[in-house]
């Protein structure tokens, strides 16, 4: 199977499991805030590992994923003209958490600069008022 056509496929059933997850009513899934972030199917179709980030408690949240595992098996079925139906394997993902730590760390620093910027230019003030 071509990479771009996987790459279809991949891009459809995180789209269609994300469409099928508004949809559920499990208070573990809308407590966790969660979220399907992308889809990897392996090149077979028989296995799909499907990443979800969770505001929450991301263990709640894939025990609330696996047990909805049939519904959106057979809504990928339905949705999706694909000779097999992918067994799905949850996994949390945790580039959102490190993305929002790598941004919290930048404003950190842009902080301190700042601070510093500011220093410099009141020692040059009172340099020259010297």
């Amino acid at each position: 199977m071509a990479k771009y056509r996987r790459g279809r496929i991949n891009d459809a059933v995180a789209k269609e499991l994300a469409v099928c997850l508004r949809e559920l009513r499990d208070p573990r899934l809308i407590d966790n805030f969660v979220s399907i972030t992308r889809a990897e199917v392996a090149a077979d179709l028989k296995v799909a590992r499907v990443y979800f980030s969770a505001l929450g408690n991301p263990k709640e949240a894939k025990a609330a994923l696996e047990a909805a595992q049939g519904k959106l098996r057979h809504h990928l079925a339905v949705t999706l003209n694909l000779r097999l139906t992918p067994e799905l394997l949850f996994t949390a993902d945790g580039s959102i958490e490190h993305g929002a730590h790598i941004a919290r760390l930048l404003s950190e620093i842009h902080e301190a600069d700042a601070r510093l910027a500011q220093e410099n230019a009141k020692e040059k003030e009172d340099a020259q008022h010297d």
